[in-house]
């Protein structure tokens, strides 16, 4: 999991985040926190992370904005609600905006890394689709990159 990059955001810059980030590290998972939206915002565009670990209530503009952004210019990119803040309506929306996943706060560390590792499957099976797309269309060279990277 070590080549997935996973950024956390998260306004609680001590507790439970710090913990969180820990115990992801413990799991071999390569992450990056930001606590405020001008931070996850410049992280995103620095850095382009794989999945994002997003509470929706931070500093700045709140996470659901965050999330509107992402998916807007990053489509690609997994993301994983974890939030004590938000209700059925907050769920709602940001599974039509494309949510991976919405988990309610306290979150299981092995729920959530299961819900990470699902998310990183799905980013190499669209990769895979797209070699093989390549593949088939006699590029065989780009095919091979894309399955190296």
């Amino acid at each position: 999991m070590s080549d997935i990059k996973i950024m956390l955001i998260d306004d609680d810059e001590e507790g439970p985040i710090r913990v969180l980030s820990e115990r992801l590290e413990i799991r071999d998972f390569r992450k990056n926190t930001a606590f405020d939206s001008e931070q996850v915002i410049k992280m995103i565009r620095d850095q382009e992370p794989d999945i994002m670990i997003l509470d929706l209530k931070i500093s700045g503009i709140d996470g659901m904005e965050v999330l509107r952004r992402v998916r807007m210019n990053y489509p690609d990119i997994r993301v994983i609600i974890q939030t004590a803040h938000g209700n059925d309506m907050d769920e709602a929306e940001a599974r039509q905006l494309g949510v991976f996943d919405y988990l309610k706060k306290p979150v299981d560390v092995e729920l959530l890394a299961e819900r990470i590792r699902a998310a990183a499957r799905s980013i190499r099976q669209k990769d895979l689709m797209a070699a093989s797309a390549f593949a088939e269309a006699g590029e065989h060279e780009t095919a091979r990159t894309m399955m190296k990277g």
